[in-house]
């Protein structure tokens, strides 16, 4: 077992730290950054900051690797507005990013949350992983909240926000995915041939019972736990090879049917 998890824990060394460059050139019709970098992956999200003096900086937008050259070691980052903070009884600066501001990737990459269809699998991988776990109950107690017992991508985002996440575990299939917790892209997958005996839905917590809304997306409760959160990995990796693969010689024909949504070629 502990064999299985070794390239896994190598890979997530690599984000240890915080990834910080200036951007060299910008492309405001694109709404694109360039920056030099050793290495990064694509769908590794952070945010653009402007140093206002040597002790004070504003983030100016939210961002996300679109692409990499490993023969230039540049990268262009996707810029969107940043309103995780925003207050209306504050005032707000009026700076436009520029070349020379910092683009800040991986930010929170040492704390993740982890979704497992049972305890047991859950227990296997949280103590081969060596990161910040934020407990599935809190992601739970959440969804109660937000009345939704079949978890939305939004759900996500609002757990990374409230707990200062930067990863997603999803274990699929004997596989581990390690997603972006923001960007919702695929970074690593990894093989993972655990013995899955029980499924707890929506995922492996102690708490009992989520709430639900009387109407709305999400409000249903889950009926199966594979088919949901392939959908919400291939809506937002609808290029990825291995997933492809994966979802075309799925033998369950709900997981199977996702493949017409991919942008790859035979």
């Amino acid at each position: 077992m502990r064999y299985v998890f070794l390239v896994l824990l190598i890979q997530f060394n690599l984000f240890a730290g915080l990834l910080s460059s200036k951007i060299v050139n910008l492309d405001l019709e694109q709404g694109t950054a360039t920056i030099n970098i050793d290495k990064v992956d694509v769908g590794v999200s952070g945010y653009v900051v402007h140093h206002i003096t040597a002790e004070h900086s504003s983030i100016l937008k939210s961002c996300v690797v679109k692409s990499f050259d490993p023969q230039t070691k540049t990268a262009v980052v996707e810029m969107k507005e940043f309103n995780l903070l925003r207050n209306n009884a504050l005032p707000k600066g009026k700076w436009e990013v520029k070349v020379g501001d910092s683009v800040e990737l991986a930010f929170g990459y040492t704390r993740s949350l982890l979704i497992a269809p049972s305890e047991e699998i859950y227990y296997q991988i949280s103590k081969s992983v060596k990161t910040q776990w934020v407990h599935p109950d809190i992601f739970a107690t959440l969804l109660s909240m937000h009345g939704h017992p079949t978890p939305l991508q939004e759900d996500f985002s609002d757990i990374a926000t409230a707990s200062s996440a930067g990863l997603l575990f999803i274990y699929l299939d004997q596989k581990l995915y390690t997603v972006d917790i923001k960007s919702f892209k695929i970074l690593y997958i990894s093989d993972a041939p655990l013995t899955q005996d029980k499924e707890q839905l929506p995922f492996y917590s102690r708490v009992e019972t989520i709430e639900d809304s009387w109407f709305g997306e999400g409000s249903d409760e889950l009926e199966s736990y594979e088919p949901h959160y392939y959908e919400l990995l291939v809506q937002n990796n609808n290029t990825n090879k291995t997933l492809y693969e994966t979802i075309k010689n799925s033998k369950n024909e709900e997981i199977n049917s996702l493949v017409e949504q991919f942008k790859i070629g035979e």
